[in-house]
């Protein structure tokens, strides 16, 4: 399967390699400066790079310098006979980021489907006694405070659709809040239809900014906030959202975004977003409405002096589980006014 899953990685990334060169090669910039410049290729392809970097976050190793040593010039020599020497490739990263992104944008990431689920996660660059001491992210890294307690680091916004594939995302300072509307200028380019986010999203001036665009925002409800009617299908969405945190548990356990043995701001951006890009092929991707699903709920089109009808489908849950979202399927129905049931 190794072998499988790192040809079939070639493949994907060579041909759009491919394809990216041919529409670019015309359309570079050339330099006013009048001095020369070389474009040498390396021994190393730009595809061959990027298949490198990408299989790295499949979850076998911890360690890219041991993973480049021993596997790539081991183990799968035969596949990457050019292989250069570990510093050399370290300095050969950075020239495949704009490919990279380009990949991931037009490649990897995916679309909306009108339901997306919106969270943040910290990315600590090191223990936060250490903060003061960390010379690489000195005037870059921020101090921000989330869920799991202070953190001296980044944090990485994230936008998933219900089949569990990234639209977007966004690398901010740890102290940026959630409700940035900055942040969510980029996340809710590709987005339309409702977006699920946790309580640390609740603000009327996001709800109104997303909401010029067509995009309506749904949240939980604080302790002190008065309660207002939800529709059954928008409450059920809500308990889906496990659905962006596994994403986050992938990345930071199997993908190992985290870390903090980073020697470079470039080469910490290239395991992110290299990160990013082998999540796009993981086969376990979490999905919404595998246990149930509603078929032209029409909870909402009350039509007085007629009768509606909405249809629900239960598949069997455990606990009773399914007795309970049937109590309040009632409950929504008679509270919009709907007729007595036959």
């Amino acid at each position: 399967t190794t072998d499988y899953k790192v040809t079939e990685l070639f493949c994907v990334i060579d041909e759009f390699c491919k394809h990216f060169n041919a529409e670019n090669a015309g359309n570079l910039l050339e330099d006013n400066s009048g001095v020369k410049r070389r474009r040498r290729q390396a021994s190393l392809s730009d595809s061959e790079i990027m298949t490198i970097l990408l299989y790295f976050h499949f979850g076998t190793f911890r360690n890219f310098k041991h993973y480049y040593l021993f596997f790539i010039k081991g183990t799968m020599k035969s596949y990457f006979p050019k292989a250069v020497s570990y510093n050399r490739f370290v300095e050969l990263e950075s020239r495949v980021f704009f490919q990279l992104m380009f990949f991931l944008n037009l490649g990897a990431f995916g679309r909306c489907t009108g339901i997306t689920f919106v969270d943040s996660t910290m990315i600590p660059v090191c223990h936060n006694l250490r903060r003061y001491a960390n010379k690489v992210f000195k005037g870059i890294a921020t101090d921000g405070k989330g869920t799991m307690g202070w953190c001296h680091g980044f944090k990485l916004h994230l936008a998933c659709n219900d089949r569990g594939e990234i639209i977007a995302f966004v690398l901010t300072g740890a102290n940026v809040s959630d409700k940035n509307p900055n942040v969510f200028k980029v996340l809710a380019k590709r987005l339309y239809g409702k977006l699920f986010a946790d309580k640390g999203y609740i603000s009327q001036k996001l709800f109104d900014f997303l909401f010029e665009d067509g995009i309506q925002l749904v949240t939980g409800l604080r302790v002190n906030m008065k309660n207002k009617l939800m529709p059954f299908y928008d409450r059920m969405m809500l308990r889906k959202r496990y659905i962006i945190e596994t994403i986050n548990d992938m990345l930071k356990n199997t993908a190992q975004i985290v870390h903090s043995r980073h020697r470079s701001v470039s080469n910490f951006i290239m395991n992110l977003i290299s990160a990013l890009g082998a999540y796009c092929f993981f086969d376990n991707k979490p999905k919404a409405l595998q246990g149930y699903c509603i078929e032209d709920t029409k909870q909402l089109s009350y039509s007085k002096g007629k009768t509606t009808s909405f249809s629900l489908l239960l598949l069997p849950t455990p606990n009773g589980m399914g007795r309970r979202r049937i109590h309040a399927a009632f409950i929504l129905y008679k509270t919009l006014g709907y007729p007595e049931l036959g």
